[in-house]
């Protein structure tokens, strides 16, 4: 584990208490495990849009029976062979499908990936969330 620094700022009252909220509603231990993880956050977002390698999952739920949607979603996939790392799928019910999509890859090409999904007819919901590779996160 790295060397760990104390530091000290400077916060309106307003806020600190706003802080104080965050802190106990989203059960960290203390400020400083709190802290840690909003600049971690920043990086990863950050990552993102410096389009580095990163890490993302996309879910899609989608009905099997539209027309060619699953050649569609599986060409869409080979066709981003370079990212796509796992596929899992899943059969909701007799027509809904869940699918997560575990890539790696540039950020742009991931997002690239996410938008030809999301705009297949049949896919009723797609999220994309994005991760670090988790090179300097530490």
């Amino acid at each position: 584990m790295s060397e760990l620094m104390r530091v000290s700022l400077s916060i309106e009252k307003p806020l600190m208490e706003k802080l104080e909220e965050l802190i106990e509603r989203n059960n960290y231990a203390n400020r400083s495990e709190y802290v840690r993880d909003l600049i971690r956050e920043k990086l990863v977002s950050e990552q993102w849009a410096g389009d580095v390698e990163v890490v993302g999952t996309i879910t899609m739920i989608f009905d099997h029976n539209a027309r060619e949607l699953q050649k569609k979603l599986t060409n869409t996939q080979h066709d981003h062979h370079e990212i796509v790392m796992a596929t899992t799928h899943l059969h909701l019910s007799r027509s809904i499908c869940l699918e997560v999509i575990i890539s790696r890859g540039k950020a742009s090409m991931i997002q690239a990936l996410y938008e030809s999904l999301r705009k297949q007819k049949g896919v009723l919901h797609v999220t994309l969330s994005m991760t670090s590779s988790g090179v300097n996160l530490s």
